[in-house]
């Protein structure tokens, strides 16, 4: 097979992206630039970068003309990072990069959103193209959510469905702090340290739990039904209740054989004399109240008598 030339190669590479140095180091004039772009044989994507290609350039070149624009250094970071760790759908917005500070790249809307921060060191990967690391990118997420209850949920809805280390977060958070929702971010990585493992559940033990000081729960406990090792998203057998909460997120219940061993759970909880309660997103959602007083209805009734209170939204 033969070699590439030097341009074909830098051109494959980058998904037809070019920028200005690189073509003179190749021996492109000024001119010869010009030339290509008044006969429509290439495009100007930004300042000082050239598609070679014509027509809409797909999303690979997209983001290697936001690099080469931004400079050696930069790296695709934010929303554009979680669409390449596949943490959200790609879209066609703006490509965010992130920058070190004393870089002279500024955001050229609507095509690059440029970000500086000062941990750079700390934050990208080896990884083509160049981006932030998985934990880093799960925490530029959340930061950008409007407030703290969105930055938490989003926080543990990437890291819960994406694998994400909490022993990273938790450096990062420490070596990189954000400058925003840093306390709301750090008790959301506790409660996912203590076992919540899905937005639902994280809903449930704030809205239900901490909001009407019912006593946490125990998650993620094993049971076994049928041979089958099951894992019941919250009980209270710690306070002397032998009750199961089940948070049904839709998703994973409707599958038929999860539907079958749901069954069988239930029927063997009722045959070992345990209480359960089974709660959807719309529950909790939208009235979490009403499943606080079913979860204190049973605590009660088994005549656990600690204190709680009502949270802000009790009538």
């Amino acid at each position: 097979m033969r070699e590439l030339p030097a341009w074909e190669h830098l051109v494959l590479e980058q998904h037809g992206a070019i920028e200005t140095q690189q073509l003179a180091a190749l021996g492109v004039t000024a001119d010869a630039i010009t030339a290509n772009v008044d006969g429509g044989r290439w495009r100007a994507l930004l300042p000082r970068v050239y598609t070679t290609t014509t027509g809409l350039p797909p999303r690979p070149t997209r983001l290697h003309a936001a690099l080469l624009y931004a400079g050696p250094s930069a790296i695709l970071s934010h929303r554009t990072a979680a669409e390449e760790w596949d943490m959200l759908p790609a879209g066609d917005g703006p490509v965010h990069v992130t920058v070190p500070y004393g870089c002279s790249a500024v955001s050229q809307p609507p095509e690059v959103v440029v970000h500086r921060s000062r941990a750079f060191a700390y934050i990208s990967v080896a990884s083509v193209p160049p981006r932030t690391s998985r934990a880093d990118t799960a925490l530029d997420l959340a930061v950008a959510e409007p407030n703290a209850r969105e930055a938490m949920r989003r926080l543990v809805g990437v890291t819960t469905t994406c694998g994400i280390s909490l022993v990273e977060l938790e450096r990062q958070l420490a070596e990189r702090p954000p400058y925003r929702y840093r306390r709301a971010l750090a008790s959301a990585l506790d409660r996912m340290a203590g076992g919540v493992a899905s937005v639902l559940e994280d809903l449930y033990a704030l809205d239900v739990e901490v909001a009407h000081a019912i006593p946490a729960a125990v998650r993620q406990v094993p049971f076994v039904v049928d041979g089958y090792t099951l894992w019941e998203d919250a009980v209270y057998d710690h306070v002397g209740v032998p009750l199961t909460v089940r948070l049904d997120g839709r998703a994973y219940h409707s599958h038929p054989m999860v539907a079958f061993r749901d069954r069988r759970r239930d029927n063997a909880a009722e045959l070992a004399g345990r209480s359960r309660l089974v709660f959807g997103w719309r529950d909790i959602k939208q009235d979490a109240c009403g499943a606080a007083r079913e979860v204190l209805t049973v605590l009660r009734r088994h005549r656990w008598h600690g204190p709680t209170r009502p949270c802000h939204r009790c009538s």
